[in-house]
């Protein structure tokens, strides 16, 4: 395996077939089903469990032409945005090694940009397909949560979860993404809308990033606001993946660190778990809301660029992701810009089920006119 401990498995062995994906490596979260291949979901207890069968968004592939490469790292039970896993160690970002790739899915995102897979699967409950993607200077989509099968997905939470992949073009990206998801053809109409008033403290290489994004759209986009501050969306979230995810886990040894997060939720006094539920409701209908009379929300992916493995991941990774998954919406995360030490950062495009192609053209008019994708360096990646 590479230094950047991106993948925990290869299968030497593997062939593809013939298919629009013929000659595709592909490699696939360890939290997905891939028959014969480790299918621990990060979790040390589960390290020589073994998937019976492949998940359909592995069967599809395969169906398709895809060669599976193997299995890849992740944050233990896919809660988290680092990708420091305390059994199978941490995953290094390509553009500098001893910093986060992102995370849940860390190991797809550095294993795409290094060119160790040509795509990968990851999953996202509240960003973990746009995180990594942005910290790792790749594209990532994550479906409508609806659109995309969830069979031999191990859940975080399954009213959030989507899988889907992660590339380092939009063409590869549309490729896997009409396979293994219900790919709409309607056009997103509107002038987009951005957030304002959000409260979120957005690094200066991030909102020039979203402000030369925005300036490439070809009208003004509208301001609109949501109720509620994202960071205490973003929290209630996590209440509810915490809750889920305690009783998914129950009696499953984890670490101490995923024990802990754990306790949040069962823990959450029944006011409070109230009143985070009706911020989650009112959220997914202000951003459905949005995306139906604006055409589409335009917004950072993630509000600072990679941070050293070394330091504790920021809270507030998950601010603007966490809202296409709170209202079940497609979104898209493309690289926008770099920081003056070299890291990457993304803007990412939410919109309506259904408009998936629509969210592609837009997609690609950005993509040509920031020009901001960029390989790791041969110094970087290891």
């Amino acid at each position: 395996m590479s230094e950047l401990n991106a993948f925990l498995y290869r299968d030497e062995h593997a062939t593809g077939g013939d298919g629009p994906l013929a000659g595709v490596t592909v490699g696939v979260k360890a939290n997905i089903a891939v028959a014969g291949m480790p299918f621990h979901g990060g979790i040390g207890a589960w390290e020589d469990r073994r998937a019976q069968r492949d998940a359909e968004v592995v069967a599809r592939l395969r169906a398709a032409g895809a060669i599976i490469a193997g299995i890849l790292n992740m944050e233990e039970g896919a809660l988290g945005s680092k990708t420091d896993n305390p059994h199978f160690g941490p995953t290094h970002n390509p553009h500098a090694h001893g910093y986060s790739p992102g995370g849940s899915s860390g190991g797809s995102g550095a294993a795409v940009a290094a060119g160790e897979c040509a795509v990968a699967l990851g999953t996202d409950t509240l960003g973990s397909i746009r995180i990594p993607a942005a910290h790792c200077g790749v594209y990532g989509f994550k479906p409508a949560t609806e659109r995309v099968c969830q069979d031999g997905l191990i859940p975080a939470d399954s009213t959030l979860d989507a899988i889907g992949p992660l590339a380092r073009d939009l063409d590869a990206l549309e490729r896997v993404a009409r396979i293994i998801s219900d790919f709409g053809e309607h056009p997103v109409t509107g002038l987009g809308a951005v957030l304002g008033d959000h409260g979120v403290q957005v690094e200066p290489p991030v909102a020039a990033a979203f402000d030369r994004a925005m300036n490439a759209l070809p009208e003004p986009p509208q301001t609109v606001r949501l109720s509620h501050p994202i960071g205490r969306i973003r929290y209630a979230g996590f209440i509810q993946v915490s809750r889920t995810m305690a009783r998914n886990f129950d009696g499953v040894a984890v670490s101490d660190h995923l024990g802990r997060l754990l306790t949040f939720g069962p823990q959450r006094a029944e006011e409070k778990w109230a009143e985070d539920q009706r911020i989650l409701a009112d959220t997914s209908r202000e951003v459905r809301n949005i995306v139906e009379q604006h055409g589409f929300l335009l917004m950072p992916t993630v509000p600072n660029p990679a941070f050293p493995l070394s330091q504790a991941e920021p809270a507030a990774q998950a601010d603007f992701t966490c809202l296409a998954n709170i209202a079940g919406l497609p979104a898209l995360g493309i690289p926008a810009g770099w920081t003056d030490d070299g890291l990457p950062v993304g803007v990412q495009i939410v919109c309506a089920p259904g408009a998936e192609a629509g969210l592609l053209r837009i997609a690609r008019h950005l993509d040509r006119t920031l020009q901001a994708y960029r390989p790791p360096s041969q110094g970087d990646t290891k």
